[in-house]
Order: C-alpha cells, then sequence, then structure tokens
C-alpha cells in the first residue's frame, strides 16, 4: 500500500510540474512564445516496465477465420479525399525450407461500399499479390504471405462515414460491415480532428498500451513513422531477442520471422479497418534477403499512393488530408541531390499551394534533431542534403521516430534557433522490445566519435564539429542544446489537432498517465507573413 501511496504521489508531482510548465499564465504555452530554454524530465525508472513481445499463443495475435476468409484489414488514404486503399489477406502462410506459395489469382480483390447507412451499391475490384521472404543459406526457414489484395476505391464524397465488406463477395468469401471516414476536402479552413502520431511500435505489452491509449483519444488517421513488427529481431526459427547482433552474431545474413507481421496485422486490425493508417519505412523494415531484396514485407504488406503521388517508389510519397500536405521521406532510399527522391521532393513542394493546404508537414524515421547518444547524427547526410528544400518551401512540423524516447525541438534550421524552421518532433517510444533511449549526448562521457554513427543503409559519413555557438568546435553540446525544448523517456504517442490555418495543437501522452493526462502541449503556430512558403534562404554569418 505504501509503495501505490508513494508512486500516486510521484504521479501528482509530476503532473504539477508539468503543468508549471506547460501553462504559461493560464494558457497552453505556443511556439510564438519561444524559443523555449531546454527542459529535461528526470528518468522515473519505476514506470519504465519491461518491453515484452506478446507470444504467438496470445488470443490477440491469432488467426481466427478459415480458409480464405478476409483478415488483417486495414484502410490507407490515396493521394486526395476522394479515394482511400483497402488492403486485407487471404489464406494462410508457409514457412519451412520447402515452401510452395499460394496462387494470387486463388480468391478476387473485391470491396462492395457505400454511405453509411445506406446499400452497398459500389463494387471496386483491385489486385492481389504473394511476397516470399528467402535465404540462400541451408538450415534457414523460407516465408511465403498468404494473398494479400490492395483495393482502390474512387469516387468518394469528403468527411464522410462509409462501410465496406471486403473479401472474394462473388464466392460468398467476404466479411462483416467495416467502417471509415473520408478525409474532408483540402482547403484552409478544412482538417481531420485528430492526427494520432506514432513510431517504432513494435508488439510488446508496451505496445498494446500504448495502442490502447491511442484509440481512447478517437484519431481520424493514424502516422506510423517507421519500425513496425519488428520480426527481424528473430530468426527465421521463431527465436527473439532484444539485440540481434548482441544475441546472433555470426548468422550469415541478418535473419527475420516473418510471422511477427502477421501477429501485428491480426493485432492492429480492429483499429486500422476503420481508422486510416499511414506508413513510412524504418531499419527496422529493411529485412535483407536473396537477391539483395529489401523492404518486401512493409511495401507488400501496406497500400500507397505513390503513383498517385508521382513517386517512383514505396519508400517516399505524399498525401493530403484536408488543408494538411505530408510529405514522407525515405531515410533509406537515396536522398541525395541527383536522386530520385530529390526530383520527386522538389516537383512535390513545387506543386502545393498553400492557399488550399496552408499546413506543410513532412515525416521520415531517422531524426535530424535528437539529443540521445542512440543514433546521435547518424542521419546527418540527409539533413545536409534535404534541410534546405523543406526550409526553403516553409515546412512547418516534421515527425522522426528511430529514437525510442520523446523529444519536441524549438523551431530549428541548421542547427540554429530560427522563426522560419520547423518544429522536429522525435516520437520513437511506441513500446517496441529494444531499450528506451535513456543516455544523453550532453552528458559527460556520452558524446561519441563521428566514426561510430555511420548508419550503413543511410549511405556515407557527413559528421562534423559545429563551427559556432555553445558547441563551437565540438561533436556534441556540452549541455542540453538550446534547439531541444523538451526531451523525456516514456512509451507514449501524439496527436495533433489542427485548428485553422494557423494554429495546431500538439499534445504528448504517455502510456503510464490517465488517457487525457498531457506530458506535453503546445500550440504550434505558422506565421505565413513572416515566413512566407518558397522563400529564398537568407544568408548565415
Amino acid at each position: 500500500m505504501g509503495l501505490l501511496v508513494t508512486f500516486s504521489i510521484f504521479n501528482l508531482l509530476l503532473l504539477l510540474l508539468i503543468l508549471l510548465v506547460c501553462v504559461n499564465g493560464g494558457r497552453i504555452p505556443s511556439t510564438v512564445d519561444g524559443p523555449f530554454k531546454p527542459i529535461t524530465i528526470p528518468l522515473d525508472k519505476s514506470f519504465r516496465g519491461n518491453a515484452v513481445d506478446l507470444p504467438e499463443s496470445d488470443p490477440r495475435v491469432q488467426r481466427l477465420v478459415q480458409g480464405f476468409q478476409p483478415e488483417q484489414i486495414s484502410v490507407s488514404l490515396s493521394s486526395t479525399y476522394h479515394s482511400v486503399w483497402i488492403s486485407w489477406i487471404t489464406g494462410e502462410y508457409e514457412i519451412g525450407e520447402d515452401i510452395k506459395a499460394l496462387d494470387g489469382d486463388r480468391v478476387d480483390s473485391i470491396v462492395l461500399y457505400g454511405v453509411y447507412g445506406k446499400p452497398l451499391t459500389k463494387k471496386a475490384r483491385g489486385y492481389s499479390l504473394v511476397y516470399n521472404q528467402l535465404y540462400p543459406f541451408q538450415g534457414l526457414q523460407n516465408y511465403s504471405s498468404g494473398i494479400i489484395h490492395h483495393v482502390r476505391l474512387t469516387g468518394l464524397k469528403p468527411n464522410t462515414l462509409y462501410q465496406y465488406q471486403c473479401g472474394d463477395v462473388e464466392e460468398g468469401i467476404s466479411t462483416n460491415l467495416y467502417y471509415f471516414k473520408t478525409m474532408p476536402k483540402s482547403g484552409p479552413k478544412s482538417y481531420p480532428s485528430r492526427i494520432a502520431v506514432v513510431g517504432d511500435l513494435g508488439l510488446t505489452y508496451n505496445t498494446t498500451s500504448t495502442i490502447e491509449h491511442l484509440t481512447s483519444n478517437h484519431p481520424d488517421l493514424i502516422l506510423l513513422v517507421g519500425d513496425v513488427s519488428y520480426a527481424n529481431l528473430y530468426l527465421t526459427n521463431g527465436t527473439g531477442t532484444d539485440c540481434y547482433s548482441c544475441s546472433f552474431p555470426d548468422t550469415p545474413i541478418h535473419e527475420t520471422y516473418q510471422p511477427r507481421w502477421d501477429f501485428w496485422g491480426r493485432y492492429m486490425q480492429p483499429l486500422i479497418s476503420n481508422v486510416p493508417i499511414m506508413v513510412i519505412e524504418g531499419n527496422h523494415d529493411i529485412e535483407p534477403q536473396a537477391e539483395n531484396q529489401t523492404f518486401v514485407a512493409y511495401s507488400s504488406r501496406f497500400a500507397f499512393p505513390s503513383e498517385e503521388c508521382g513517386s517512383s517508389s514505396t519508400l517516399f510519397y505524399s498525401f493530403n488530408a484536408g488543408g494538411v500536405h505530408f510529405i514522407m521521406l525515405g531515410a533509406y532510399a537515396p536522398y541525395d541531390r541527383t536522386s530520385d527522391q530529390y526530383k520527386w521532393l522538389e516537383d512535390d513542394l513545387a506543386s502545393v499551394d498553400r492557399e488550399v493546404t496552408p499546413w506543410l508537414v513532412a515525416s521520415w524515421h531517422a531524426p535530424w534533431y535528437s539529443t540521445y547518444t542512440a543514433h546521435y547524427r547518424e542521419a546527418e547526410c540527409m539533413r545536409v542534403s534535404m534541410e534546405d528544400i523543406l526550409y526553403k518551401y516553409g515546412v512547418d512540423l516534421v515527425f522522426n521516430g528511430h529514437v525510442h524516447a520523446y523529444e519536441r525541438s524549438n523551431r530549428v534550421y541548421n542547427y540554429s534557433l530560427d522563426p522560419c524552421g520547423p518544429v522536429h518532433i522525435t516520437i520513437g517510444d511506441g513500446g517496441n522490445r529494444e531499450k528506451m533511449a535513456i543516455a544523453h549526448t550532453d552528458e559527460p562521457g556520452n558524446c561519441p566519435k563521428p566514426s561510430e554513427t555511420i548508419d550503413p543503409f543511410m549511405g556515407g559519413s557527413c559528421a562534423f564539429n559545429f563551427t559556432s555557438g555553445p558547441a563551437a568546435g565540438k561533436f556534441c553540446w556540452d549541455e542540453q542544446p538550446e534547439y531541444s525544448a523538451y526531451r523525456e523517456s516514456s512509451f507514449g504517442h501524439g496527436i495533433l489537432e489542427v485548428k485553422n490555418e494557423t494554429h495546431a495543437l500538439w499534445t504528448w501522452h504517455r502510456n503510464r498517465d490517465m488517457y487525457k493526462v498531457s506530458g506535453d502541449v503546445i500550440y504550434i503556430v505558422r506565421e505565413p507573413e513572416k515566413c512566407p512558403s518558397g522563400q529564398e534562404l537568407r544568408s548565415r554569418k
């Protein structure tokens, strides 16, 4: 009882601290009030918990359908409001040294749909595929998926609730009714009510807490900023670990246990069969296999609006959600200025009409601005290549994952406080089984060597010492950098509520708190008169 009282008192004190920090004169602070002095919330070790994966025996990940009945149903957006994608899987996967793939044409990909409360008068057909995860080494288990279906629904009305059934409806193999709501029509006064943002989910008991909290906030859209199932923390025989390279240093190829993707899809179905989810790839989704193939599960299991937005890849794309234009960038695809991604990004940014979509939000996996030792400045080459163009076109907000903690920046550009720079938010605290990021590079003895920050999949080394300011001549700061406004190591998720063309409310929610409590809250304020989009970069001293 005494321990519970101690926990309760701690929570009350922490809540009071947060209120004192976040509330300015009885109101929610905004970025116009900043830049803010850096805040670090001390680590609460008692509430960290153990990030333990859900076992295969958990009823929430079990296959509950028979034959070719659909399962793992999800909704994702097309590039505009009048179109969405419905995805699902039929049939059972196979795993073993010798496998026989299912016939992708065995069942049709059909969705019946209509406005809620009315007959399902519309029918759409899509396409199906089966993917393999193959290893050219004796003794490893190969995998062949069930039949994955993707169907695009078109001609939809904005901000409207629809109902649907999916499957081979002409053969009587279909689902019960599911529902989704379309995005509002793009315009300066038209926005989804709540956009949930989460990263580095995996499928642990911490993940389930995150999803329960997230669901309680009733989002209209979910943004998953990379690292989905963490199937690559397992050998092909199903043996898992918190650190693959530590436990299995001698494997000839980085193995994965692909059924973890199926478990993840089954667990998430109650939420994402009704709420659209948009995903961008992370490093745990690379999953190399035979013939140097990568990202096969990621690219096969989700539908992406790549073709609709002119992208040549599932690793980078864009879409609109009301008056917000989202740019999903690939940290693990070529991003230099001669790459297809960079050329696509230039065209996409140039085509954005800020009178129609005032808000410009970018997302990718590995953060440019993080003060944790984990993955510190790992994406520096990407930042050097792309930061200028994002600044030029006035990106308002950036979401990243990768670092398993929470951090929000002041407005920043090129490591300097800048009232026209975007706010960068790292939210890789979804709950996966890897360790939470705790150590900060500005703490004594924690600064890594530049040679230790290179990621083989991101390409090259662009590490350098700072040339001016409090960190001049150093690779790390000696104190929490001025660009870092708030940081805390705790599992959670975020909610973005765009109120109008200039104000958006951002709240971060810890898993350990009550559902409606906010750990961090701030208004992100656009100032288009001060920072017009498409502006030429100003000269820097």
